[in-house]
């Protein structure tokens, strides 16, 4: 019997990283990149089943795509009560950015009241030239929360899916551990 499985994923980040783009590109499967910067203001959602492979189960993407401006913060963390799982992503062209990250994660985490999967994205790699966070200080970062790290362009379509796809894995993997658990449970 196929299970589907609903996760609310959490978009987080300062504003201009591309957390607007990221979305949009995956969502539309490449089809869109929005051309010009349009600011979120609170919160905009969209929804994406993804396969889990060697199944025929689906976890359906709830993605909350959040404002990273101060100026609305309060009423973007509304929507943020029991995510599923998280990405934080930053500019790399954008040393600001980079550094506001712990902050979004603590958020996150205040909000998630348990551990979840997550992931860091480094946005905007096409800027190679303008880039003044290095990679692996990024990757240290990452570590160091317990995320997995992942670079792309948004605007390149490069390398987008891929931490989607780990952030539904990866809870699709937490709920068949939890299914383990409760027959260990009853038996």
């Amino acid at each position: 019997m196929p299970v589907t499985l609903r996760a609310k994923c959490l978009i987080v980040g300062d504003s201009a990283v591309g957390k607007s783009a990221l979305t949009q590109v995956f969502h539309s499967d490449g089809a869109h990149f929005p051309k010009g910067y349009s600011m979120t203001v609170g919160v905009e959602l969209c929804v994406k089943n993804i396969s889990i492979p060697d199944t025929n189960d689906t976890v359906e993407l709830y993605i909350y795509d959040t404002a990273g401006k101060e100026t609305y913060s309060d009423y973007a963390q509304q929507a943020w009560e029991h995510p599923s799982v998280m990405m934080v992503v930053m500019d790399v062209t954008n040393e600001n950015s980079f550094m506001a990250c712990n902050r979004w994660v603590e958020r996150v985490k205040a909000k998630a009241g348990q551990h979840i999967p997550g992931v860091f994205v480094a946005n905007k790699t096409d800027l190679e030239g303008r880039r003044v966070v290095e990679r692996n200080k990024a990757e240290e970062f990452a570590k160091g929360k317990g995320l997995e790290y992942f670079e792309c362009s948004a605007k390149e379509q490069n390398n987008t899916d891929a931490p989607f796809y780990y952030l539904a894995n990866a809870y699709y993997k937490l709920y068949q551990e939890r299914v383990e658990v409760m027959k260990t449970i009853a038996s």
